[in-house]
């Protein structure tokens, strides 16, 4: 199964070099980390939150995540990409196999780790169809691939697109990912994809947003649900969160950090509608 992209051209660059100066562009915006990220070393297990709004929205933000990723990994990595479902095509949870092509090159899936996982875990079915226009799992792939080339790393990912974002669900997603990764002794890295809050005031969006990035940073994962559903926060991946929260705890994850915040009125300049993007850390 080759996967081809859907968004290239529209969420950020399809040229190969056009797209490497958008990466890097990212790293050295003002809302960015302010340097091109430098190799690293692995020593266990780590999470991220990150968001997928088109590069010149978000990039900066996501940048973070990376920058933190870059120094926390090396040799042959497996990267689980959590995404919400946007489209409403396919499963309700759902992996795949195959090549992911990409404007970078093609970056393979972790076959040995996404046959465990999908034969084990009750939730989620090996479906191609969710991932074929999804927007979330994609735009972490070409950030993916900019560190391969910085840092003679490998990535293989296990992409899971999550329709279904139900507490139970989502809790047994990262259960799964946790077991696999120690049963396999693979060195593992979990992308969680999500955006905050979508189309509400600046002021509004903030308040809310710092409600669920509280709740992340005190990896409590029951917490973060229910605030998400009785304060009415447009969220589209706290899901993809949930499961990655549960997986660095089940991988003995003890520390997090609020690495970046902004939301699309920083780099518009218009505070009377936006969306919010977080970048953290879980280790």
């Amino acid at each position: 199964m080759i996967r081809n992209p859907a968004v290239a051209g529209a969420f950020y660059p399809a040229e190969p070099n056009n797209l490497v100066e958008m990466i890097e562009y990212c790293y050295l915006h003002k809302l960015g980390p302010g340097t091109i990220p430098s190799k690293g070393v692995f020593k266990k297990p780590i999470g991220v939150v990150c968001p997928h709004a088109g590069y010149l929205y978000s990039g900066p933000v996501a940048a973070h995540s990376y920058n933190a990723i870059s120094r926390k990994i090396d040799d042959s990595i497996t990267a689980v990409v959590l995404g919400p479902n946007h489209t409403g095509l396919g499963s309700g949870v759902s992996t795949m196999k195959g090549i992911w092509r990409a404007p970078l090159g093609d970056m393979h899936t972790d076959d040995e780790f996404i046959d465990m996982l999908w034969k084990e875990c009750d939730v989620i079915d090996l479906d191609e169809t969710s991932h074929l226009r999804e927007h979330s799992i994609e735009v972490q792939i070409p950030f993916l691939q900019h560190l391969e080339l910085l840092n003679a790393v490998k990535f293989r990912i296990v992409p899971i697109c999550m329709m279904m974002q139900d507490y139970e669900t989502a809790v047994e997603i990262g259960y799964f990912i946790a077991k696999i990764s120690k049963e396999l002794d693979k060195k593992v890295i979990v992308i969680a994809s999500s955006d905050f809050t979508h189309y509400e005031p600046q002021e509004v969006a903030s308040k809310k947003d710092a409600i669920v990035i509280k709740d992340i940073l005190n990896m409590n994962e029951k917490e973060l649900y229910a605030d998400v559903i009785n304060n009415n926060i447009t969220m589209c991946g706290y899901g993809p969160v949930i499961a990655m929260i549960k997986a660095m705890k089940e991988l003995g994850a003890k520390n997090s950090r609020l690495l970046s915040y902004s939301t699309s009125g920083d780099i518009t300049g218009d505070y009377s509608s936006v969306v919010g993007y977080g970048s953290l850390l879980i280790e």
